[in-house]
């Protein structure tokens, strides 16, 4: 493997599946889906526990279905096997706690904020590029299908970006997951309201209630309801 680095030492080459087809545009998405403007006007107190150092930038790599956590354990073995622990420095899988409803019981789960994608904090050359010995690591660690980027290069995220990714990582308040929407009928399965079946006017994931139009003497009334209280209509 020594003899391998070595021959690869000055020549960066990116093999032609490097990139899963569509990959940048599906994670392009996914930024703006989860983030979206609210992140973007968050306060900026804690920016400086999140500042790259010089020279290091993250960048993003492209995973198997389902091996987001072997490609980690994986890769860092071969980080400290291989000897580049001074030219990769992190390896991050973006979760974020979750709560789940299900049979009438609340449960935290560890969510993947980007299923199929790695972050990797990684040394770079004055060219903005992955030491070859680096990258020829990473893009060599089975379950790994390719670098995120365009053109012939990894293209690293931008700082926003990762902060955003990595402050979102630190939010203390799991959230919870809804499995209804927004127009949807449901029933109340518990409190004075328990059978009635109404719509849900809105949703507020952040305080886990939701509100239903229940009929109610002839007339639509809401009424504030935890998730626990409702089920969807099969």
């Amino acid at each position: 493997m020594a003899n391998e680095l070595a021959e690869n030492e000055n020549i960066f080459i990116e093999p032609e599946d490097t990139k899963a087809p569509g990959a940048e545009d599906e994670l392009e998405t996914q930024l703006s889906d989860d983030f979206g403007e609210d992140l973007a006007a968050e306060d900026e107190e804690n920016d400086e526990d999140l500042e790259e150092e010089e020279g290091r930038r993250w960048f993003v790599i492209h995973t198997y279905s389902g091996y987001e956590n072997k490609v980690e354990t994986n890769l860092k073995h071969r980080i400290a096997s291989m000897g580049v622990d001074d030219k990769i420095y992190d390896v991050v899988i973006p979760t974020e706690e979750q709560v789940e409803i299900k049979d009438g019981q609340r449960r935290t789960v560890q969510r993947k904020v980007f299923p199929g994608y790695v972050l990797v904090q990684m040394t770079v050359t004055d060219e903005g590029i992955p030491p070859n010995d680096a990258w020829y690591v990473v893009r060599n660690t089975p379950g790994v299908t390719g670098f995120v980027g365009a053109g012939t290069h990894p293209s690293p995220l931008e700082e926003p970006e990762v902060k955003r990714i990595l402050r979102r990582m630190k939010m203390e308040a799991p959230r919870v997951k809804v499995s209804f929407s927004k127009n949807e009928r449901v029933k109340v399965v518990d409190g004075p309201f328990t059978d009635f079946i109404g719509i849900v006017e809105a949703i507020n994931p952040e305080k886990g209630k939701v509100r239903v139009l229940v009929s109610f003497f002839g007339r639509e009334t809401p009424v504030e309801l935890d998730f626990l209280q409702v089920s969807r209509i099969t």
